[in-house]
C-alpha cells in the first residue's frame, strides 16, 4: 500500500521522457518541428530513418515496461497494478519535461501490456497488429485498431482489472490520436513504406 504512490509517481515520471525529442535534439532537429509535430517514434522515422524510429519505439516500449514489471513484482493490488501500467504512457502523452505535449502513447501502452499479460499472448496479438498495418498501411490508424481489439482478448483470457486496463488504454490512445483521425478524415494522414 504503501509503495503504490510511489510506483505510480515513478511510472509517469519514466513515462515523460521524450526519447523521440531527446533524438531529434541528439541529431540537431526539433521534431516537434517536423512531420506531425509530435514526438513519436513514426514521426522520428520519417524525420530520421527507420532505424533511429526504431530505437525511439524501443525505449518508449522500456519506459512501461520497467514500472509495469515492478509493479507485478511488488504491487499484489490488481488495480494499482494496472494504474501503474498506465501511467507511463499518461506521461508520454502529457510529459512533464515538455510543458504536458507529447506522443501518441501507443508504444508505451504495448510495452505494459506485454507484462502484464505475457509474451506468448502479446506475440500473439501482435501478428494482428501486423496484419492490421500490413492492409491499411497507416500508423495511427493500426494502433487505434489494436487496441480495441485486445479489449475482448483481456476480458476473455485476463481478470476484470485488465479488461478495465484495455477500456482505459484504448480511449486513451484513441483521444491522444484525434488530430490523426481528422487528417484520416480529410485522406491526408500518411501511409507508411515498407521500404527500409
Amino acid at each position: 500500500m504503501v509503495n503504490f504512490p510511489l510506483f505510480a509517481i515513478f511510472a509517469y515520471l519514466l513515462g515523460s521522457i521524450p526519447f523521440a525529442f531527446l533524438i531529434g535534439r541528439l541529431k540537431g532537429i526539433d521534431i516537434r518541428e517536423i512531420g506531425s509535430k509530435s514526438t513519436t517514434s513514426t514521426n522520428v522515422s520519417r524525420a530520421l530513418g527507420w532505424r533511429w524510429g526504431v530505437v525511439s519505439a524501443v525505449l518508449d516500449v522500456l519506459k512501461a515496461i520497467i514500472p509495469a514489471f515492478l509493479a507485478k513484482i511488488y504491487l499484489i493490488n490488481e488495480w494499482q497494478i494496472i494504474t501503474v501500467a498506465l501511467l507511463p504512457m499518461v506521461g508520454h502523452i502529457f510529459p512533464l519535461y515538455l510543458r504536458f505535449r507529447g506522443g501518441k502513447g501507443a508504444a508505451c501502452f504495448y510495452g505494459a501490456t506485454l507484462v502484464l499479460t505475457g509474451f506468448k499472448f502479446f506475440f500473439s496479438a501482435f501478428l494482428l497488429w501486423i496484419l492490421i498495418l500490413y492492409f491499411c498501411r497507416i500508423m495511427s490508424l493500426t494502433n487505434i485498431l489494436f487496441s480495441w481489439t485486445l479489449i475482448p482478448l483481456l476480458y476473455f483470457y485476463f481478470p476484470f482489472p485488465y479488461f478495465v486496463y484495455g477500456i482505459l488504454g484504448a480511449i486513451i490512445i484513441t483521444f491522444a490520436m484525434r488530430e490523426n483521425i481528422d487528417r484520416f478524415k480529410k485522406g491526408a494522414e500518411p501511409k507508411i513504406s515498407f521500404k527500409w
